[in-house]
Formats: structure tokens, sequence, C-alpha cells
């Protein structure tokens, strides 16, 4: 078969993106024809948009952001999706999968918002309407740029349409992606100034403020980063919910009516109205349209001897990828901090009588079946109750290394959703929350005190724990000027924003990649290296090229 340039051939498909997102199939119309159409330019648009759905809230997007950190570890025999990422073992290389699958789809997402942004005046759209989509096509270019510069590095920026096959990649470097992303940020604070500060997942001046905070951050504009976030904090109608719980309920898993959401990708449980990816490849779930966030950590709860727990909504289908490192679990201290039993799941009940087998403690319906705990019990402990006990010795050893199957484990069940039909059903409607209201605290805390005021960032990170304490707890949540240094914002970034895809980066972007994955994560932290720091190229894509020696596999990998 002949190679090609994957991310320079591009097929544009236009796709839903929830309800403000109509499919259209236009496969036998030209680019000049259709998008010289309201409608063909509009399914563009929604093209922008779809992409975002193969990164966030999916298995293999918490691969590349989760697993192999300092908090998740490979779960299960065969580790989910990616046990290389999890361990950084020495198949990691460009000839995975998933390394191209990703390659593909953020290449495709960057090259469906060039075209929007070429094509814009020809579209027949209002100037209105126009000024607006385009604002949003900046937004989501700068925002496939940051994932890819980020996972890559410095590898090919462009911004103008690719219609048909280019043969040859040049690297550009990170200091000229980010400009890049800043500049499109410009613009679409520019063209969606005055919009609601949500629009059904559409992207808002909100959201691009909010964004725009958090690069700053990641390039150390400190200071700019600290008022764009104060500026958002201080947006009517935002806010945190009572209980961190309630921030990820189901019932406030809409992100237009969540208080705590400012930008999100929107998914729904009806699978007509979801794309499916194939960018050439096929694997298990990877086409299921909707949110696998439910399925990112839960245990093989199913597997336990005579437990009565089966697979039934309020436990959900699992997906065993990846599980929490001793070293997560001890960033909590769940006697005052209510996120730790808002994020995790220790407790199964039974739900099925039936599955009981020789039923030894006499166990009946919605009794306590078995539990998980993140630290040690005596045997008098384990013997006086009437349920099976999975302690932190039955789970990991002295070093902290997951032993056995790693089947069994303290679960992440942060984005459970109970409102599915069956347990069986992968398909979630819980929309992914990519802006929230809790990561701008921590970036006015972060980067104030990184500018030398230390002051105002406890004033901000205080804010935010004493919201996350448990009733009657604030006080104890408090800390001083002289606690808060990185390693305990990033403990405290992990407690608030576990699970929803920065972990990787954090560690990047703070310069504690290498240090925290070696010194809390044991499984991973034998074999990972500097060099991991970016992802390996796409085999295939160096194949392709004809440059092979200017455009050549990131430094560490074969």
């Amino acid at each position: 078969m002949k190679k090609r340039l994957s991310l320079l051939t591009i097929i544009v498909m236009f796709c839903s993106c929830s309800d403000f997102l109509s499919e259209t199939n236009r496969n036998t119309i030209t680019g000049d024809v259709l998008y010289s159409t309201p409608e063909g330019y509009e399914s563009l648009i929604n093209a922008c948009y779809a992409y975002s759905r193969v990164w966030f809230a999916k298995a293999d997007g918490y691969a590349f952001t989760e697993m192999g950190t300092d908090c998740y570890t490979g779960a299960g025999a065969d580790c989910g999706r990616a046990p290389q990422m999890a361990f950084y073992s020495q198949d990691l290389q460009g000839d995975l999968e998933l390394m191209e699958y990703m390659w593909n789809a953020l290449y495709n997402g960057l090259n469906a918002c060039n075209t929007a942004i070429g094509r814009a005046s020809g579209s027949g759209l209002s100037e209105e309407l126009i000024r607006k989509r385009e604002g949003e096509a900046h937004f989501l270019r700068a925002l496939y740029l940051h994932l890819i510069v980020e996972t890559w590095g410095d590898v090919v920026l462009y911004t103008h349409e690719i219609t048909g096959p280019v043969t040859t990649a040049q690297r550009s470097s990170v200091e000229d992606f980010y400009t890049q992303i800043f500049d499109d940020l410009d613009i679409a604070a520019e063209k969606l100034a005055g919009t609601p500060d949500k629009d059904n997942g559409r992207v808002t001046a909100l959201a691009v403020k909010a964004f725009r905070a958090r690069m700053c951050l990641y390039r150390g504009r400190y200071a700019e980063a600290a008022t764009l976030a104060k500026e958002v904090i201080g947006i009517p109608g935002l806010g945190m919910y009572d209980t961190f719980a309630e921030t990820f309920d189901m019932a406030n898993s809409d992100g237009q009516t969540n208080r705590e959401a400012i930008w999100w990708v929107n998914y729904t449980s009806d699978t007509a109205l979801n794309q499916h990816f194939d960018e050439g490849m096929t694997s298990p779930l990877r086409n299921d349209g909707g949110s696998h966030a439910p399925l990112i950590s839960a245990m093989s709860y199913w597997m336990v001897p005579d437990c009565g727990v089966w697979v039934a909504p309020e436990t959900h289908a699992p997906w065993v990828q990846c599980m929490p490192t001793v070293a997560f679990l001890q960033m909590f201290d769940e006697t005052i901090d209510q996120r730790y039993d808002a994020t995790f799941r220790t407790a199964w009940y039974v739900n099925d009588e039936s599955m009981l087998g020789n039923n030894e403690y006499g166990l009946v319906l919605g009794d306590t079946a078995f539990v998980t705990l993140k630290y040690p019990v005596t045997e008098a402990y384990r013997a006086s109750k009437p349920y099976i006990i999975f302690d932190l010795n039955d789970v990991y050893d002295a070093e902290g290394k997951t032993i056995g199957t790693r089947d069994y484990f303290v679960s992440t069940y942060k984005f459970e959703d109970y409102t599915k039909a069956t347990g069986w059903e992968y398909e979630s409607k819980r929309d992914a929350f990519v802006l929230r209201i809790g990561e701008m605290y921590l970036i006015v805390a972060e980067a104030e005190l990184m500018n030398n005021n230390p002051d105002e960032a406890v004033r901000y990170m205080n804010v935010l724990r004493e919201q996350r304490a448990l009733p009657g707890k604030e006080a104890s949540m408090r800390i001083t000027q002289s606690e808060l240094n990185m390693d305990f914002i990033l403990d405290e970034r992990a407690r608030e924003l576990a699970g929803e895809q920065h972990r990787f980066f954090d560690l990047k972007r703070t310069g504690k990649f290498l240090e925290r994955i070696k010194g809390l994560n044991p499984n991973a932290g034998e074999y990972i290296q500097e060099h991991h720091q970016l992802r390996p190229i796409p085999q295939t894509q160096l194949d392709a090229v004809t440059n092979k020696n200017e455009f050549r596999q990131n430094p560490g990998y074969m």
C-alpha cells in the first residue's frame, strides 16, 4: 500500500457534537462547493469541534494524560489501552497504534480549523455569524496546537488548509507554536466579545479568557495568568457547589447548567448523534461515541468470588485500565477533605443475590459486599467484619508497586453515570469539563506564588480548600504560607482535578516530571527517562516523508 503523510492528506469528517451539531455527509461534494453554503460551512465548524472528542473523556486521551503519572499506574492484566504508556516500557515507540491514531486525529482537527478560518468569508453566513464562527475556529486551533506541541514537541506547525498530499515535513519550535496559540486566542477574544458566558458547548469569550489563563501559566506569564483567572472567578453565575460530589453528579453533568463548568465537550447517550472516528484504525470502544469518563479506573468488582456484586447502572461496565498509586491515595486526608469520598469508591454493595455463592457472611441485598482501603488493617479487624477487605497490603508491596493481577483497588468513581438503562452501556452522556472554576483558583495560587506574592497565593488556595472541606473542618483545611510550594500545588491539583486530563502536562511544565514519577510511581519510575516527556512520532509519518534526514524521530526513541 502506498504510504502517505496522513496529517497532510486530510478527509474532514462532518460529525455531530451534541444537540447543536447536526451530522451532514458531504463526501461526494468538493470543498469549494460545500463550504460556500451556510449549511456546508456550519458542518465544517462542527468538524472543528468534533475532534476534541477523540482526546477529552476518551480512553485514548486518558492514556496520554493520566496513565504513567504520579497519580495513576496500569490496572488489570493488560492495563487497558496502553500498558506501554503506564510503565514506559521499551515498546513505547512510534509503531504503537495509539500514537498514530491520536496524531491523525489532532492534525485532522487542526486542518479542519485551518479550513474554517480560510473559508469563512465565502461561507454565505451573515457577517455577525461569520465573526462568531471564526472566533470559535481560532480558539479550537489554539487548543489542538497546544495538545500537539505538549505531546510531541517541536513538530509540524501549519496554519493553512491542506487539500492534497505533502511529502515533506518541517519542524517548528515550541516557541513558534505558542506564539501562534496566543495569536489565535487574541483573535478569538476579539471576535467572540459579547458572547454569552455559556453557549451550549460552543466556545465563548469566557472560555477564551480561561484557556488563555492556563496557557499563560504554561509559558511563565504569571501576572497575566493570575489576572485572567481572577476575572473568570468574578463572573456572576459561576461558582463552586456546596459539595464536591455535586460538581460531578449526573444531575449536574450538562455543562450548560453546571455551576462550575466554563467550557466543555458535549456528549450524549444517543450513539447515533455521536461521531465515529476511524482514522484508519479499529479498536474496541474507540468508535463508541459517548464519554468514557466513567470507565477510567474501575476495578474488576465482578471477579470478587461470591461477592454478590454484578454489572448494573450503579456499578456500570468497568474497563480496568488504570488504578491510583499509593502516593495519590495518600495525598488526601479524608478526615477533613470531602474530595476523597467524592473521587473514589471504596465500598461495594450486594446488588445480585444470585452471585453470592456460598455466602459465608450471610449477606443479603444491600449489604456491604467488600471494601477497598488505602491503609493496612490487622487480621483481628479483618475477622471482625462480615465482608471481604482488600487493604493496602493486598494491593501494593512495601515499595508501593502493584502486586498480583492488579484487579482489586480503590476505584475512581468521580465520573460515574448511574443513569444508563443497563450497566453494560459504555457510552455516557456526561459532558467533559475542559475548563472549570476550581482550576482557576489553582491557577491564581500557582501564578501568585511564582510571581512572589505568597500571601495572595495562600488566600486563593484557602478559598478553594475551605469550600472542599468536610462540614466543620474548614479551619483544618486552611494552609499557611510556609506550607505552600510547588509540590503542595501539584498535590492540590491532583485532589481537585484528578482524571480531568491535566496530570502529564502539569508534571512537565512544573519541571517535576521525573522527580514525581520516580518518587511516587514505583511501577513506572523504574523505567522512565527524560525523553519520555515527549511522545514518539508515529513511524508511519517518518516513513512517509521524503526529507528523512531533516524530519527525524524524537530523541530517545528508535
